[in-house]
């Protein structure tokens, strides 16, 4: 059984992917991101014709935190309309590692919830020297 706030969180996150503008994948994908004194910020996919010019939800969620001057972050839920497990790609996972190194992240699919901390999923994250 999760925490009370880690299934708030996972439901903020299904709304998020509501939202998404994916008209050329199909592929919505939503994500919620907790502070540490629990306040909630969403960010869903949004695509572009370009495709290289989309953007993904775990980095909008991010930025949304970002610019309100949040910077501690207990956990991410990432949801997708595929019904299998959605991890974030690289640059969001880079992005992830930069400014939420500690955050759990909770992967949500048809088949369950998997936990993951960002070293597991980004173990070589680019360091400047």
């Amino acid at each position: 059984m999760l925490p009370s706030d880690i299934e708030r969180l996972i439901r903020e996150a299904k709304e998020a992917k509501k939202k998404a503008i994916a008209p050329y994948s199909g592929f919505r994908v939503g994500a919620a991101l907790m502070t540490g004194k629990g306040k909630i910020y969403h960010g869903c996919n949004i695509e572009n014709p370009s495709l290289m010019l989309s953007f993904c939800a775990e980095r909008a969620a991010l930025i949304n935190a970002l610019v309100k001057g949040e910077k501690v972050f207990k956990a991410m839920a990432i949801v997708s309309d595929n019904g299998d497990y959605c991890f974030p790609c690289g640059a969001c996972r880079q992005m992830i590692a930069e400014f939420t190194p500690d955050v759990e992240i909770y992967l949500i699919s048809d088949k369950g919830i998997k936990k993951f901390s960002i070293p597991e999923l980004f173990p070589y994250p680019f360091k400047r020297l």
